[in-house]
């Protein structure tokens, strides 16, 4: 027998990608606004937000990317990924 039947499967929105990027590029546009208006903390500080950021819009293209190979049928496409 399986052990692998009994494991359910994880909800939808446990799933999704797309709100664990969005709350962190906005956690990373919050921090950078506070950082580059109130002057607070060393020169690096706003260099660290902004590379948040750029890893944030990294993600998101990673992601818009997979999906569009999972609508093309594409062999290497990541799994689990549902596309509407």
């Amino acid at each position: 027998m399986s052990d692998e039947s009994q494991i359910p499967p994880l909800p939808e929105k446990l799933r999704a990608p797309e709100p664990v990027i969005v709350v962190g590029m906005v956690i990373w546009a919050v921090a950078t606004l506070v950082v580059w208006l109130g002057n607070i903390g060393p020169d690096r500080a706003l260099t660290v937000c902004l590379v948040g950021l750029v890893v944030g819009l990294m993600g998101t293209t990673l992601v818009l990317v997979q999906k569009a190979a999972v609508r093309r049928g594409s062999r290497g496409a990541q799994e689990g990924l549902d596309v509407p």
